[in-house]
């Protein structure tokens, strides 16, 4: 009963820290949103999968949320396409982490399939290249790359938990940028930006940039990420690290 205490109190201190640091990294830019003027992807992108891989997908999910919904009445650059994003990555991040990898195609597929698919607007009816990167995602996710770098996660090998992390990071910001895209169809169409020819425009220039964006938040959270997982554990605040994906992936 001490250790579950103990645990929860870990947990907790964690989601107040992350939370408040999600907060901050709101503040930094790192690229310009395409059709949304003054409004940028933040620094806090970085930070979600981290959170979803150490803390859970429930405290990661309630850690990015809670972020978000600050940084959005704060931060100039933060955006409701930010605060789902957020969400879906550390939600996502985290429930990988704690092998529910079934689970988490099925949520990918779905979001790519309403993103796709979305009437009028979608990149299916649009500009289908658009979807070329994130098809990789999934590719990766279904494949038995995925199931390999969660049985890396708690690895002592420094090449395996970087391995682990950086696939991991990349699936599940590709399923946050996805849930993003999908948010903007949901509230910029037809209210705000009725003209199919500028969402033709957007997705043709989005194409070959979310790619890279979400490469370089891939590598930045894995380098970073695996810091502080050996900080945490050699503190003794890695309890709440599931177990559950070297098992997963063994029984896959």
């Amino acid at each position: 009963m001490q250790s579950n205490t103990q645990i929860t109190t870990k947990n907790t201190a964690l989601t107040i820290c992350f939370t408040a640091l999600y907060t901050i990294l709101s503040f930094i830019p790192l690229s310009p949103i395409v059709g949304f003027l003054s409004k940028a992807i933040v620094a806090a992108t970085i930070l979600a999968p981290i959170i979803g891989v150490i803390i859970g997908p429930k405290l990661g999910a309630i850690s990015a949320f809670l972020g978000g919904t600050i940084a959005i009445s704060i931060s100039p650059y933060f955006t409701p396409l930010g605060l789902v994003a957020g969400v879906i990555t550390a939600l996502f991040a985290g429930m990988l982490a704690h092998g529910k990898h079934a689970a988490c195609v099925f949520l990918y597929f779905s979001l790519l399939f309403l993103f796709g698919f979305y009437p009028f607007v979608g990149p299916v009816w649009l500009y289908p290249p658009l979807m070329w990167f994130q098809i990789i995602g999934l590719l990766i996710l279904i494949s038995p790359l995925q199931p390999m770098a969660l049985k890396t996660l708690n690895s002592t090998s420094n090449s395996k938990l970087l391995f682990g992390f950086f696939i991991t990071s990349l699936t599940s910001t590709l399923a946050g940028q996805i849930a993003g895209s999908l948010t903007s169809e949901v509230l910029a169409w037809p209210i705000f930006l009725a003209n199919i020819s500028s969402w033709e425009a957007i997705w043709k220039v989005t194409a070959f940039l979310y790619p890279v964006e979400r490469i370089i938040i891939a590598l930045s959270a894995t380098f970073i990420g695996a810091s502080v997982h050996r900080i945490l554990k050699s503190a003794n605040l890695s309890s709440s690290l599931s177990q559950k994906p070297s098992e997963s992936a063994q029984n896959f």
